[in-house]
This record gives structure tokens, sequence and C-alpha cells, in this order.
């Protein structure tokens, strides 16, 4: 037996989507902030990432300076000489911007 309900039965049916896709609606509305911070959140974990390895980076050369200085008595006279230390007898010369200088560039 198949009765037609008519217009009531159609109405309905739409009705209840309409109110379900609202529902969605809301529910998408309602996460929004939400969602939008924890976008925020992974940039922020990217920056962050880029920079631990970068410091990562920086830590490792200084590792290799530094076990270059415990290990490399050639490494250590040329920072004692940057340093401006010498052997005996030697005499150091220091090549600067003086007055001097900068008056006979002009």
């Amino acid at each position: 037996m198949n009765v037609d309900l008519g217009i009531w039965h159609k109405l309905t049916r739409v009705v209840i989507f309409l109110l379900l896709v609202s529902y969605a609606l809301l529910v998408f509305v309602w996460y929004l902030p939400v969602i939008q911070q924890n976008e925020r959140m992974r940039q922020q974990i990217l920056l962050l990432n880029a920079e631990v390895a970068k410091e990562k980076e920086a830590g490792k050369t200084l590792q290799l300076e530094l076990d270059a200085l415990r290990n490399d008595p050639q490494a250590v006279e040329l920072l004692a000489r940057q340093l401006g230390y010498a052997k005996p007898g030697e005499t150091i010369l220091r090549f600067g911007n003086s007055l001097t200088n900068r008056l006979s560039a002009q």
C-alpha cells in the first residue's frame, strides 16, 4: 500500500535536511577559531623547528672549534695570534683604521 502524504512529507524532508546543514554550519563556525589557532601554532612550530636546526648547526660549529682547540696546537696558536700574542722574539705589526689613514683617504 503506497500512501501519498503529499507536500507535507516533502517539506518534512527539506526541513530535516536544512536542520542538518545548519547544524553542520554551526559546528564549523564553532570550531573555526580553534582551527585558525591550530594553523597559527603549526606555523609557529615550523619557525621554531627552523630556529632549532639553526642553533644545532651553530652548536656543531662551536663543538668543532672546541675540539680543535683541545687537540690541535696550530688552532691554539692561531687563536693566540688573533688575540694579539706572539712567540718570544717576534714583533707584532698592527694595521688598522687610524686617524692618519682616514685623513689620507679623503
